[in-house]
């Protein structure tokens, strides 16, 4: 099978992405070829929390761009060690590549020696084509996976949704909780963070819940440890929806953090927790309104 084939780790599959992802899918078109991307299971050049796992870059750059054939490569010690020019052979014998997009700051092969002149040079003594996209900016800024890392961990959503080109957002499986919510008038579906999964700043905010039967619902979104009332330690994320009471136990959701509402802190007791939440969901309603 032919490719066109998009390079990079793609982690939050931000507008920068998107730039290749949308050039290599005009690409496929125009010379009949199947679009498609490769990606690596774990960063290959430095260990970090990931705005997104690879399930997640799938479902967006499928969501978002209409690319289905995903070629996701697990970066073990072969691939590691792997020579930069082996690696452009491989992408065409293997894979079928008749094509090759990749980001201006794109570094491939061992000790990340091949770059994007380089990768050039090589598709044209393969035969192969080859494209680089240059750099995407917002408002004057190079718009980064690295930059939206910073904009999450600060709880600044907005801003990061910009640069992403859709909501951050965490997915998986419903957990059952200690139905704490449940005491305080405000039931939550529960999420277990995912390892190695970026988290946002601590605190509450407004976001939508997408359920894995495509309804969607807004809510509220606590993402802490809970220091009124519990002593654990771990964090967790418990979503209310409003106007929703049904059993989410074992179902799959995604929750997009649309807005940062305030700061976690200790409450004096649950009564005055009580009064937050229904001033948190109140301030949640007036950002939907």
């Amino acid at each position: 099978m032919k490719r066109v084939i998009a390079l990079g780790f793609f982690d939050g599959v931000h507008i920068g992405h998107g730039a290749l992802l949308k050039r290599a899918a005009e690409l496929a078109e125009e010379l009949g070829v199947l679009p498609s991307v490769m990606t690596f299971d774990i960063p290959p050049m430095k260990s970090v929390e990931l705005i997104t796992s690879p399930a997640e870059r799938a479902a967006i750059i499928h969501e978002q761009y209409g690319i289905d054939d995903i070629i996701l490569l697990h970066f073990d010690e072969e691939l590691r060690k792997m020579r930069w020019n082996d690696f452009i052979l491989m992408l065409r014998e293997k894979y079928g590549a008749v094509c090759l997009v990749a980001g201006y700051d794109f570094r491939f092969g061992y000790m990340g020696e091949g770059d994007s002149e380089k990768l050039k040079s090589e598709c044209a003594a393969l035969g192969l084509g080859s494209e680089i996209i240059g750099k995407v900016e917002l408002c004057g800024e190079a718009v980064t996976s690295t930059r939206i890392r910073e904009l999450i961990a600060q709880g600044d959503l907005e801003k990061a949704a910009e640069y992403l080109g859709h909501p951050f957002s965490i997915s998986g499986r419903v957990a059952h909780g200690r139905r704490i919510g449940h005491a305080l008038g405000a039931p939550t579906v529960n999420l277990t963070p995912p390892m190695g999964k970026l988290l946002p700043a601590r605190g509450v905010y407004a976001s939508r819940t997408v359920l894995d039967s495509g309804e969607a619902f807004c809510g509220i979104t606590n993402v802490g440890v809970r220091p009124t009332v519990s002593d654990s330690g771990r964090v967790s994320i418990e979503t209310h929806l409003f106007d929703f009471d049904a059993d989410l136990y074992g179902r799959e959701i995604k929750v997009e953090f649309l807005k940062f509402l305030r700061g976690e802190r200790r409450f004096s007791d649950i009564s005055e927790l009580r009064a937050q939440i229904e001033l948190d969901g109140a301030a949640a309603q007036k950002y939907f309104e």
